[in-house]
């Protein structure tokens, strides 16, 4: 069962680390929305898995807390399928599952 459904832009962003990472923050509103049922649907440390669109590529990852927001960590392989990369413009979708 689907706890919520969202879809936002961002951009995509490289987060420097070994290795570099690239994730496109969710913005205020869906954040807003998301932190309401974030205790109901985190599996701990305020991290919330989520099944992810973008374009035709769909995966599995977690949301990660940061700054009063989520931060969507975007993998490699969707960024090689979808082509895109840092600094582009991508329309997101997730879906939260509830437990």
């Amino acid at each position: 069962m689907t706890a919520m459904e969202l879809d936002f832009t961002g951009e995509l962003f490289e987060w420097r680390g070994p290795p570099p990472y690239v994730f496109v923050t969710v913005p205020d509103d869906p954040s807003d929305a998301i932190r309401e049922i974030a205790n109901a649907v985190t599996y701990g440390w305020g991290v919330i898995p989520v099944t992810a669109r973008i374009g035709r590529a769909e995966f599995t990852t977690s949301l990660f807390p940061k700054d009063g927001r989520y931060l969507l960590p975007v993998k490699l392989a969707v960024r090689r399928v979808e082509r895109i990369d840092v600094g582009d413009e991508v329309a997101v979708s997730i879906d939260i599952a509830s437990p």
